[in-house]
C-alpha cells in the first residue's frame, strides 16, 4: 500500500523560493534607503523660508536653488544610471544616503548663497546616484505583481520625501537652522546598514562586463520616447510644488513655516498613497489607464487648491497630489519592461525630473 502524501512533506517547488526570498530581503534595504534618500531631495523646500529670512536670499536666488538641485539630483540621473549598468558595484547605492545627507543637511550652516552653490549640487549628487540602480535592482528576484512591488519601493521615498520638512523644520524648532548638519545622521546611519547588508551588485559575464548596449533602448525609442513626454509633464508640476509650495504658503498666503511644511508634507504623504495605489491598479488593469487616469484626475485638484482657501484648499492639494503621482511605478515598470537589459538607464529616465527646470524659469519670471 503507498503511503498518502503528508501535508509537512515539501516537494520542491513547495520550498521557499531562495531567490523570491532574496529579492525581498533587497527590496526591503532599497526601500529603507530610498526612504532616507528622499529626506534630504525635499529638504531644500524646507530650507527656502529659512534661507529668505536668515541670508536675505531673493525669490530669484530660491528658484536657482531648485533648479541647481533638479539638475543635480534629478536631470544627472540618467547618467549615473549608465555608470551603473558599465560599473557593476553597489557603492552607487549605499553611499547616497550619507552624501545627500552631509550636504544638504549642512544648508542651514552656509554663511552666504554661494557656500549654498555647492552644497546643494554636491547633495544633488548623492541623490541622483541612488535612484537608477537602486529602482533596477528593487524588484529583481521578483516577477509576479511588478507594479506593486514596485508601488512599495516608490511609495517609501516618496513617503521619505514627506518627512523631510516636517523632520528640518523640527530640527529648526529645537536646535536651530545653524545647526542643521545634525540632519545628516539618518543618512550616515543608513550607509552603514547598506554597507553590511546590502549584497554587491551581480556581475556579466567578463566579455559583457563593462559595454553599455544601445541597441535594446533603440529598439523601443518610440514608446520609451511617450513615457518620457509624460514623466517631464509630471515632473514639471510634482517637482515645482515640492521646491517652493512652503515659500508661497509662507509669502503670500501667511502661512508660518511649521505651517507651510506641514502644507508640503501632507501632499507628499497623499503622493506617496498615490503611487501605492497607482501600482496596485496597474497590476489590474494596465499601466495605460492608470496613465490616463492620473493625467486628466489631478488637474481639477490642482485648479482647486490655488482658487481656494483653508481646509477645501488643502483639500484639493491632498487630492491633487494623490492622483498626480499614480504613475511613477506604472512608467518604471513599463520602462524596464521594454529595456530590462539596461534596466538602470530606462528607470533612471523615469525617475527624471526635467520639468523642474521650466518651473524655476516661470517661478523666476515671477519674481521679477
Amino acid at each position: 500500500m503507498s503511503a498518502e502524501p503528508r501535508m509537512w512533506d515539501l516537494t520542491a517547488t513547495d520550498r521557499p523560493n531562495p531567490v523570491l526570498r532574496s529579492g525581498l530581503v533587497a527590496l526591503t534595504l532599497f526601500s529603507l534607503g530610498h526612504f532616507f534618500v528622499d529626506i534630504y531631495s525635499s529638504a531644500l523646500g524646507a530650507f527656502q523660508p529659512v534661507l529668505v529670512d536668515k541670508l536675505g536670499i531673493s525669490l530669484t536666488q530660491a528658484g536657482i536653488l531648485g533648479g541647481l538641485l533638479a539638475f543635480s539630483a534629478s536631470v544627472m540621473q540618467p547618467a549615473y544610471g549608465y555608470l551603473s549598468d558599465r560599473f557593476h558595484t553597489r557603492l552607487f547605492t549605499a553611499l547616497a544616503p550619507a552624501v545627500a545627507g552631509i550636504f544638504i543637511a549642512s544648508i542651514g550652516a552656509a554663511p552666504s548663497f554661494q557656500w549654498l552653490i555647492p552644497l546643494v549640487v554636491l547633495g544633488g549628487a548623492g541623490i541622483a546616484s541612488f535612484h537608477p540602480q537602486a529602482s533596477a535592482r528593487a524588484t529583481a528576484g521578483i516577477t509576479a505583481n511588478r507594479g506593486r512591488w514596485m508601488a512599495i519601493f516608490i511609495s517609501s521615498g516618496t513617503l521619505g520625501y514627506a518627512f523631510g520638512p516636517t523632520m528640518f523644520s523640527a530640527l529648526f524648532a529645537h536646535l536651530g537652522a545653524h545647526r542643521s548638519y545634525w540632519g545628516a545622521l539618518p543618512g550616515l546611519l543608513m550607509t552603514v546598514l547598506l554597507l553590511i547588508c546590502l549584497p554587491e551588485t551581480p556581475t556579466l559575464p567578463e566579455r559583457k562586463q563593462y559595454k553599455f548596449n544601445w541597441d535594446p533602448i533603440r529598439a523601443v525609442w518610440k514608446p520609451l520616447t511617450i513615457l518620457y513626454f509624460l514623466v517631464f509633464l509630471r515632473s514639471t508640476v510634482q517637482i515645482v510644488y515640492a521646491q517652493f509650495l512652503p515659500l508661497y504658503l509662507h509669502r503670500e498666503r501667511g502661512y508660518s513655516i511649521e505651517h507651510a511644511s506641514w502644507a508640503l508634507s501632507l501632499y507628499l504623504i497623499s503622493g506617496a498613497l498615490g503611487g501605492f495605489i497607482g501600482g496596485h491598479l496597474a497590476d489590474r488593469f494596465g499601466g495605460r489607464k492608470v496613465i490616463l487616469i492620473s493625467m486628466s484626475s489631478c488637474v481639477p485638484f490642482l485648479v482647486l487648491f490655488f482658487l481656494s482657501h483653508g481646509a477645501v484648499a488643502m483639500i484639493g492639494l491632498a487630492f491633487a497630489g494623490l492622483t498626480l503621482l499614480f504613475t511613477i511605478p506604472v512608467n518604471v515598470v513599463m520602462a524596464q519592461d521594454l529595456a530590462p537589459s539596461q534596466a538602470g538607464t530606462v528607470s533612471a529616465l523615469m525617475m527624471v525630473s526635467p520639468g523642474a527646470w521650466r518651473g524655476y524659469f516661470s517661478f523666476r519670471s515671477l519674481a521679477g
